[in-house]
């Protein structure tokens, strides 16, 4: 637990509190820089643990659960101010509820250890939910016209969050093909 990476994480896992209560207060630039900095620590943490052989079993599911707490947790929050569409929240929320019961029903049917290593569409909807929160958070905080920026970045969300969605269950479904029928 004690590497810089893991402490990084820790502290990104800590600033989702802090970025909810943010929105909730109406504090929309300390949140965007809150969610900024969180953004960049992701970066720095992975970073440092690749390049200085700092990779620790802790900080291998407690990196994703750090991301999937604060996006899901912004996407939420941002949701119940009317800054995001319902039915995105509700997407992007259940593919993570999905991608979690999935990974734990794959690990009960086949006692294998979970990969936890994203797929590419999945990454790419990462990327699409951190931008649509941040071009979000930005407009709200720094009163600018944004133009079309979240339209387009909700459309995108949305498909590659379907798209992510269905290849972890396809992944999922070819995992457990082999596992005898009770």
């Amino acid at each position: 637990m004690v590497s810089l990476p893991n402490f990084i994480s820790l502290a990104r896992l800590l600033c989702v509190p802090v970025v909810v209560w943010l929105i909730l207060t109406g504090q929309m630039r300390a949140a965007f820089w809150v969610f900024v900095a969180a953004g960049f620590s992701d970066a720095a943490d992975g970073f440092i643990a690749r390049h200085f052989d700092a990779r620790t079993a802790v900080g291998h599911y407690m990196d994703p659960l750090a991301d999937k707490a604060l996006l899901v947790s912004v996407y939420i929050t941002l949701g119940l101010h009317g800054a995001l569409e319902d039915w995105l929240v509700i997407l992007v929320v259940f593919r993570d509820v999905l991608i979690v019961g999935g990974a734990l029903l794959f690990l009960t049917l086949t006692n294998d250890k979970i990969k936890l290593e994203p797929i590419l569409i999945s990454k790419l909807n990462t990327v699409l939910q951190i931008a649509l929160a941040t071009v979000v958070l930005a407009g709200l905080g720094f009163k600018v016209n944004i133009g079309n920026a979240p339209v387009l970045l909700t459309y995108a969300t949305a498909a590659t969050t379907v798209l992510s969605g269905g290849g972890y269950i396809m992944r999922w479904v070819r995992g457990t093909a082999s596992v005898e029928r009770v």
